[in-house]
């Protein structure tokens, strides 16, 4: 279960860095979408460490 949630986790960070970079283009969408799957990933790996175990 905490890797479906960690998927989870990496495409809404992908998809609000693509949403915050499409309105400067799509090239700044792509960066910002790779940040956000990491930030992502990022904050659910905190999460899952800090409350779940």
């Amino acid at each position: 279960m905490q890797k479906l949630l960690a998927i989870v986790a990496a495409i809404l960070g992908g998809w609000i860095g693509w949403w915050l970079g499409a309105h400067r283009g799509l090239m700044t969408a792509f960066v910002l979408s790779m940040v956000g799957t990491g930030a992502g990933m990022y904050a659910w790996r905190r999460i899952t460490e800090h409350y779940l175990r």
